[in-house]
């Protein structure tokens, strides 16, 4: 029978009444479910499943497989380099079976069956597991990221004078990618500093990447860690991230719920969007609140995540790559919002997708990010995506 998704309230409001013979103002109380918890020590963010009445139906997902082959042979090409072999085994998760279960999901693509006949052949072919999740039963809060397009430049002029960095010279990173923080003349590393100052102190200067004509749009291009530019000519091309200074992630857009700046219930991106428009004096007092700061590097081609290959349209997701196994064929069940007649609407969604990218807001077994392409209107539907569901991962029995 098909799991049905846990469609929990993020926010409940809590009043606080009558104390003696004065009103104390209402108090509002944000419980928020942990989606960011932390896996145990010596826990695995995966758990195969047993019961054969726990494992979903894929039979809608299966009616759709769309650009999910491509997606496949991208993986593939990533877990031929020998640098993939670090994050293996994940649990009881080899390198070995990794790419087997890659290829033997693509000769079942290729062999031509769809619906109920493709859903029996996976369940009779594959092992099913299921992420932990944020409460041990599989809570996993579904975000989405894109790739916007910003009018910029290359050079610096009076309409576009906010910049994107490309990676500092003093900024160290481990063989694995890891930000160990800024070397000092010395030769002592310390922490890099954070947006804040960053951007007062004018110590990047000279190492410009690009300029963009809207502050909050190069933040934009920060938090889903790469942008499409569009040149002054016309011409478009690519920035993406290199490196980031080490800082965890922090959301402004919960600052700004609290602060009433925008109600919870019209909170998105394209909200944000529009009220920096009108308040171009208020980007850095909020963005300057999240110290992570994103560097840049140019790139050519379709977007890439964080395994250097190509991203695809709902087939790619982010996790968490210390505890999830990179490049893998995955299944969410989720609810998202999907256009219909020019509205955004929310619909019940199952899809197979590849774990093919990381975010500097996705940590731990409760959180997974849903690429949802290029451009606006890829953008308004990411900014509307924060639902809960279940994320499984198929491997080869």
């Amino acid at each position: 029978m098909r799991n049905k998704i846990l469609l929990t309230a993020l926010l409940f409001l809590a009043v606080f009444n009558i104390v003696g013979c004065k009103t104390r103002p209402e108090q509002i109380i944000q419980i928020k479910p942990p989606y960011d918890k932390p896996l145990p020590p010596g826990e695995h963010a995966l758990r195969k499943i047993l019961n054969t009445q726990e494992i979903p139906d894929f039979t809608m997902a299966c009616l759709d497989i769309n650009h999910l082959r491509p997606a496949i042979d991208k993986s593939l090409n990533y877990l031929k380099k020998p640098s993939s072999r670090r994050f293996f085994p994940c649990g009881d998760i080899t390198h070995d079976r990794a790419v087997d279960s890659l290829e033997a999901f693509a000769e079942l693509l290729d062999s031509g069956l769809k619906g109920p006949q493709l859903n029996q052949a996976i369940s009779n072919t594959f092992d099913v597991y299921m992420s932990v999740g944020c409460d041990n039963i599989g809570t996993v809060l579904f975000t989405g990221y894109y790739t916007p397009i910003f009018d910029g430049s290359t050079a610096r002029t009076e309409r576009f004078k906010y910049p994107l960095y490309s990676q500092p010279t003093d900024l160290v990173k481990a063989p694995n990618g890891e930000i160990l923080g800024r070397r000092a003349p010395d030769g002592q590393i310390t922490q890099y500093p954070p947006r804040a100052v960053i951007e007062t102190s004018g110590m990047l200067r000279g190492s410009e990447l690009m300029w963009l004509s809207d502050p909050f749009e190069a933040y934009i291009a920060h938090v889903q860690g790469s942008a499409k530019i569009r040149m002054p000519d016309g011409r478009l091309t690519g920035v993406g991230y290199t490196a980031a200074n080490g800082h965890d992630y922090k959301s402004i857009s919960k600052v700004m719920v609290n602060e009433g700046i925008i109600s919870r219930s019209q909170m998105s991106l394209s909200a944000m969007i529009d009220y920096f428009k009108k308040h171009l004096d208020q980007v850095a007092k909020y963005t300057r609140l999240n110290p992570r700061y994103v560097f840049f590097t140019e790139e050519q081609g379709p977007p890439r995540g964080s395994l250097n290959e190509q991203v695809t349209t709902m087939r790619t997701i982010a996790t968490d790559k210390s505890i999830f196994p990179p490049g893998c064929i995955a299944f969410i069940s989720t609810t998202l919002p999907r256009l219909q007649a020019g509205s955004v609407v929310n619909q019940v969604y199952d899809g197979f997708v590849l774990d093919q990218d990381t975010g500097g807001a996705i940590r731990a077994p409760g959180r997974c990010d849903l690429y949802m392409g290029t451009g606006q209107t890829a953008g308004r539907l990411a900014g509307r995506t924060y639902q809960e569901g279940r994320l499984y991962y198929l491997f080869l029995k």
